[in-house]
């Protein structure tokens, strides 16, 4: 870009004050942008949260319901394999229905002191259908020390186990009660013994440690989120997790109704739903019901039932101790830290990318007005800003410029010098301005041709613009072949001298017009005018004085300069 072009350009309107605008609603709109797509995404995140915390919760209480079933039906069935083995073999069944036989009576001590060593409890009990004796299985004393050490009483509540298992439908009965031998409270499990003919003709029974079971089983859920129960088929509590801190409770009889410990009218439907379709023991723990409630700080229920059990295993919970906002707390930061971070280094490249440059292309254009030399910025870039900028510069070229002679054009006087009057009025600065016209120019074209012409033109053009040499002056196309010279801060000598001047260099041209009745080359006449700038003043009053003095130089024979002050009518 040839700077010695550039002038002084007008501010349009005092727009400039908006400098920068775009840059701030666009990084306040990405500012916005991103709060909207945290808020999204903290919203999304909390949904997910939950939608994966209800289902972590849900497993967590399945598994702990089938870690309980199967570690106790672990426990039960060792038992009832031994059990049975023992109510099974010949040698006890034998005794049991002749009890007097020693030799009897021997083989099935042998038979029964052969499982109490691998008995969870290393206890075994006996009674007899038709004696009503009770013996205990004791490898301590032998067989010399098996003998009855009670009468089992059907009126008496401590043997009601004997003659519940006696009397019930299925090989073995579970309860929950106390060891009145050893003042132990046990989970028994009780067996039946039969004859040949089908009928019961005694019972064997173990305990397991009450307290052990228990606490093996739900020691686990010492925190107040989660609750562990065994329900038996009746719908009683028979192990409750949360008495296990209770010597009362380990050491005691103790079992109460479901739906007097559990209030939740949908636990108690459940839990009323699930008994009813007992049928006999459980053959397998299948998949355990899951089903949310409101009861205390627990919002699940879980049951499983216990393999080759009636019993069951019920879970309260109020979600995963393990699975909670904390535990995200860590990857939520890390994702926030990392959006801020995109966002970040986002902004930062647009703004280097694209806010830098075009702000560099805004202050270049700012500057035009202040700085003769100023360039605009960009011109030789290879992108989108390069194409910008030379778009500009080819407007800026188009509204500034005279196409054929290429100094400026009248609409850039005019704006121009309406600025320069206006600056100038502030301290009452001087102002002059030169008239130029080419003398006999239509002879000129019709003498030489209008290409010709229109080279006489450029020529003459360079040759005015080449006598205003400061950077605030500047020379323009005003017409046709009309020129003037616009000089702010320029008294009546000075105008004169760049009057001088440009004939000077005009006549340097040594252009050929033999047409002309002033000399055998083009020649200028000029007009200047001279004033002290006031604010009431128009760029017209100017123009219209140095219009006159031009024509004072054509009518006293062209070729020449006159001058007129602004004030002279």
């Amino acid at each position: 870009m040839d700077s010695s072009h550039l002038h002084d350009i007008k501010p349009m309107d005092g727009k400039g004050a908006k400098r920068g605008s775009i840059m701030a609603r666009f990084r306040n709109t990405n500012i916005l942008l991103f709060v909207v797509a945290v808020l999204i995404m903290s919203a999304m995140m909390a949904l997910l949260f939950l939608d994966v915390h209800e289902t972590m919760s849900q497993d967590n209480a399945k598994q702990y319901a089938v870690s309980a079933a199967e570690a106790l039906s672990a426990h039960i069935n060792k038992e009832i394999s031994l059990l049975s083995k023992a109510a099974k073999s010949a040698a006890v069944v034998n005794w049991m229905n002749d009890e007097e036989n020693n030799t009897l009576k021997m083989l099935a001590y042998a038979e029964m002191s052969g499982i109490v060593g691998e008995l969870y409890s290393y206890n075994l009990y006996v009674g007899l259908a038709g004696s009503l004796h009770e013996y205990k299985v004791d490898e301590e004393y032998g067989v010399e020390g098996f003998f009855p050490f009670d009468v089992l009483d059907p009126d008496n509540p401590v043997d009601d186990w004997f003659f519940e298992c006696l009397s019930s439908d299925m090989d073995y009965v579970l309860s929950v009660a106390i060891d009145h031998v050893m003042q132990r409270k046990r989970v028994w499990l009780d067996y039946k013994v039969a004859g040949a003919d089908g009928a019961a003709v005694g019972v064997i029974c173990t305990g397991l440690e009450f307290a052990h079971v228990a606490g093996e089983l739900f020691a686990k859920y010492g925190d107040n989120d989660m609750r562990g129960l065994i329900v038996d088929e009746r719908g009683y509590i028979q192990i409750d997790s949360s008495l296990l801190w209770f010597d009362e409770f380990l050491y005691n009889e103790y079992e109460t109704p479901f739906e007097n410990e559990i209030t939740d009218k949908n636990a108690v439907a459940a839990m009323r739903s699930h008994l009813s379709g007992i049928d006999g023991f459980f053959t397998e723990i299948g998949e355990p019901d899951v089903m949310k409630i409101s009861f205390g700080p627990y919002n699940y229920m879980t049951v499983t039932p216990i393999r080759d059990t009636n019993w069951s295993v019920v879970i309260l919970s109020g979600g995963n101790p393990l699975f909670n906002i904390y535990t995200f707390l860590p990857v939520l930061v890390t994702v926030l830290a990392l959006l801020i971070l995109f966002a970040a280094a986002t902004g930062a490249a647009n703004y280097r990318m694209v806010f830098l440059p075009l702000n560099k292309l805004d202050r270049s254009l700012a500057a035009l007005k202040d700085e003769r030399d100023a360039e605009i910025y960009g011109l030789n870039r290879n992108d989108e800003l390069g194409t910008l900028s030379n778009t500009i510069y080819d407007l800026f070229i188009k509204a500034h410029y005279d196409a054929l002679t290429g100094i400026y054009n009248r609409r850039f006087m005019e704006n121009n010098m309406q600025h320069v009057m206006e600056f100038a009025a502030r301290g009452n600065g001087l102002m002059s301005v030169i008239m130029i016209d080419i003398d006999h120019f239509k002879k000129y074209n019709d003498a030489y041709g209008h290409d010709q012409g229109d080279k006489c033109l450029r020529e003459v053009a360079k040759a005015i613009a080449g006598g205003v040499t400061r950077s605030s002056d500047f020379a323009a196309r005003y017409g046709g072949e009309e020129f003037i010279a616009v000089l702010p801060n320029t008294d009546e000598a000075g105008a004169r001298v760049v009057a001088e001047k440009i004939l000077a260099n005009v006549k340097k041209l040594n252009l050929e017009h033999k047409a002309s009745g002033t000399a055998p080359h083009v020649t200028v006449s000029a007009g200047v005018a001279t004033g002290r700038v006031g604010y009431m003043q128009k760029r017209e009053d100017y123009i219209r004085r140095a219009d006159e003095a031009l024509y004072i130089s054509k009518r006293d024979g062209r070729d020449r300069y006159s001058f007129l002050p602004l004030g002279e009518q």
